[in-house]
């Protein structure tokens, strides 16, 4: 499997139902997420960039961290700490919060927390270019609602806060589902999900990895939520 190009400093790499990105300034480049089966995540980008190379995680659910191990340190939401174990004990964390900027060099993106999906899900927006990389609350596919950390009306206040930024989003590059997205698939998100809230969305039931789960589908994607 080879990195697929989004525009010149923009690339994305399918790793069996999950993706993460590849986002080059002229300092460095950064990675967002490191993937699930690959563990070379950061050799891989040597592929594209001769820059240096660090990791943002938009959260930290094994099918996100794959290659964390490569890197001595990386860049998440605190509160995601909660959700993560180090894989090795000299790996620093550096945090991220809300509204912080990260420069890579002549491409500035801004963190915006979308707690719900897990306590700490981050969403990086590109400033110039209104690209935002949602992780996976965002996206047309499976969003997990089930299971420890995971909390539905979190997940509804975020959405309703991401509409505050519509003016600055152009297109939504998700880690799971089509990529990219509209920007209207946020408002359909939210009154799907407020109608699983209010019980009017009835549930398919299902087994993901063991657990029974409750498969709510609301059009815009398919919200997996504890029985």
């Amino acid at each position: 499997m080879d990195w697929i190009r989004i525009n010149d400093t923009t690339y994305r790499y399918e790793d069996k139902g999950v993706r993460f990105f590849l986002i080059i300034g002229s300092d460095y480049a950064l990675i967002l997420d490191s993937g699930m089966q690959v563990r070379n995540a950061k050799e891989l980008a040597a592929q594209v960039t001769f820059l240096p190379v660090k990791l943002f995680n938009t959260h930290t659910d094994p099918d996100h961290i794959g290659s964390n191990e490569e890197f001595d340190e990386v860049m998440m939401n605190p509160a995601e700490l909660v959700n993560y174990r180090k894989p090795h004990t000299s790996q620093s964390i550096i945090p991220v919060y809300d509204g912080d900027i990260i420069n890579i060099g002549g491409r500035s993106l801004k963190a915006i927390h979308l707690p719900g999906h897990t306590p700490g899900s981050t969403a990086l927006l590109d400033v110039n270019s209104g690209m935002l990389f949602s992780g996976d609350p965002v996206q047309d596919g499976k969003i997990f609602m089930f299971g420890p950390m995971r909390e539905l009306s979190a997940y509804i206040l975020s959405l309703k806060r991401l509409m505050t930024f519509n003016n600055e989003i152009s297109e939504i590059y998700p880690c799971h589902g089509t990529c990219p997205v509209s920007k209207e698939i946020i408002p359909k998100l939210i009154e799907g999900a407020e109608r699983v809230e209010r019980g009017e969305v009835t549930a398919e039931p299902l087994e993901m990895f063991g657990h029974k789960v409750a498969a709510y589908n609301i059009g815009a994607a398919v919200l997996l939520c504890d029985e």
